[in-house]
């Protein structure tokens, strides 16, 4: 039979020859022919030059000769990170550790899994580093609003009148909208029904109790928090965000305000939603040929000013802008509420604190303190946690400031749940402070307390499913998590952070904290899901 080289063989003996050949010539032996592929993938080298076969052999002086700079060597991407199905407590430790000795190049690890049944720490890793939170600080004012409250607890935004109230239906003084820091004072609580605001339904409930005129003027009360109203160590470029509204007992609409202007004629027509009187609007917005806009809003104590340029041919430009002074703004907006429901005001909206014993003229309470957690924990709302943070500071008889709820926090924890004061700092209720300190083994015991709590099951039902809700709704899908862990995310430009509890294999219950702080986040979540999904997967 005669012999067959394979291709692969002669390619090899072919390679073999150029080395011997290129030996004899005292040339390198990974030298080739110079060919025309050769030739266009030198046309990429450094400097862009194309070298050819004929410039290489041109000789040339060593000291005109440029050094060729070094390839620049590819990192390989990290090996995906996947759960594990350990067996035994051993195993999971070995499984968690091994996830996270994979998980980032860089930043820190803070990890703590206990058992809800048995009490057993079953995983640390650095549990008691302070760590930055991000919205797993959520957790914490959760836990405290539904404590001082409970589920069902409403808060209440009051109207009152600085003066009698005459058979004529004028008050004969002023009406005070007094603020409760309610989050549900906003546009989305609208009637389903009638599409009323509640805005709108307390100006009715002030019609139906025979007003129809105020001679003074109408007031906000704001006075139930402090007058911050940007938490410390919130940074400044987070301040144009509507995340990032500013804190006051007396807000509406999660203190975002709407702008529209058009062109009209020789001049631009300016409307707010909420709607707005009395307070000063200053319209600076010039009418120019075209259909561009630019469109820009100052805001002051006292009102605003808009500015910019608004094309003759344009339908209109819509701005959205954070309130810079919610309480007057919302004050304004009640006003026009009451013009809107026939009673007229003489004078304009002003802040002020209510007079004390100022009678009761309505009243519109807010939705309750469970559905508002539910919705301050589906979609981290930064807003609703900041008000219900200064709330619980309240219901002990301070006045509502972040100082007062960290103190407040610190003593539940330490009372409740045995967490030392020094492992817990909250600057805000929501997270996105840069001065908040949590440890791990703090939102482990937390949620051990909560457990255990008569509220548990709304702080959980609260909590976004694994595959299946929320922010979770795209993260462990078609894992042992999927539809079975339940926690509160957490993400900013420097945390990545879950906490929560999950059901394991054999129906233990185990609560989690999963805290990183650094720039690798991406990995840091795919390691948090690995280590979820192994936890949903462990077996004793």
């Amino acid at each position: 039979m005669p012999l067959r080289l394979r291709r692969q063989s002669l390619c090899h003996w072919h390679a073999v020859a150029i080395a011997l050949a290129a030996a004899a010539l005292h040339l390198p032996a990974q030298a080739k022919p110079a060919v025309a592929s050769v030739r266009a993938t030198a046309q990429k080298s450094a400097g862009g030059e194309a070298r050819t076969a004929a410039s290489r052999r041109r000789p040339t002086s060593p000291s005109k000769t440029k050094a060729r700079p070094a390839a620049r060597k590819r990192i390989p991407a990290p090996a995906p990170l996947k759960y594990t199905a350990p067996r035994g407590g051993s195993q999971l430790i070995l499984d968690l550790g091994s996830i996270l000795g994979r998980a980032s190049r860089s930043g820190s690890w803070g990890v703590a899994v206990v058992s809800l049944e048995s009490g057993d720490t079953l995983f640390t890793h650095n549990a008691d580093r302070q760590l930055l939170p991000a919205s797993t600080m959520k957790l914490f004012t959760s836990a405290v609003a539904l404590e001082r409250f409970g589920p069902d607890y409403r808060l209440v935004t009051e109207v009152l009148r600085e003066g009698a109230l005459g058979a004529d239906g004028t008050v004969r003084g002023n009406l005070v909208l007094r603020g409760t820091g309610d989050p549900s004072f906003s546009r989305r609580y609208a009637n389903d029904a009638s599409g009323e605001t509640p805005i709108a339904a307390v100006a009715r409930l002030v019609a139906q109790a025979g007003v129809r005129r105020v001679s003074g003027d109408i007031i906000g009360d704001a006075s139930a928090f402090e007058e911050r109203k940007v938490p410390e160590g919130w940074r400044s470029r987070y301040l144009g965000a509507s995340y990032a509204a500013r804190v006051s007992a007396l807000s509406y609409n999660e203190n975002l305000l709407a702008i529209t202007v058009k062109p009209s004629g020789k001049s631009a027509a300016i409307t707010f939603e909420p709607a707005l009187s009395g307070i000063d609007v200053l319209n600076s917005v010039k009418v120019v040929a075209g259909r561009g806009s630019r469109i820009s809003v100052v805001q002051r104590e006292g009102g605003m000013e808009v500015r910019g340029t608004i094309g003759r041919a344009s339908a209109g430009r819509r701005v959205q802008v954070v309130a810079e002074h919610p309480a007057l703004v919302t004050t304004a907006a009640f006003r026009a509420a009451l013009q809107q429901h026939g009673i007229s005001v003489d004078g304009g909206a002003r802040l002020a604190k209510a007079a004390s014993g100022a009678p009761r003229v309505a009243a519109l309470s807010s939705a309750s303190i469970g559905e508002l957690v539910t919705t301050m924990n589906g979609e981290s709302n930064n807003h609703f946690a900041e008000l219900l943070f200064r709330n619980a500071a309240r219901s002990v008889g301070v006045v509502g400031s972040a100082e007062n709820a960290n103190i407040l926090l610190r003593r539940f924890l330490w009372e409740k749940a045995q967490v030392p004061p020094t492992a817990v700092y909250a600057a805000d209720g929501s997270g996105l402070s840069t001065a908040d300190r949590i440890t791990p083994r703090a939102m482990v015991q937390l949620l051990g307390y909560a457990a255990r709590a008569s509220w548990h099951d709304v702080l959980e039902q609260s909590l976004p499913v694994a595959g299946r809700t929320e922010s979770l709704r795209r993260r462990m899908r078609f894992t042992p998590a999927m539809g079975n862990l339940r926690a509160k995310t957490g993400t900013t430009n420097d945390v990545a952070s879950l906490g929560g509890y999950v059901t394991s294999r054999d129906g233990e219950r185990l609560a989690f904290a999963f805290i990183y702080n650094g720039r690798d986040r991406w990995r840091a979540k795919e390691a948090m899901d690995a280590m979820g999904a192994t936890l949903a997967n462990y077996q004793r």
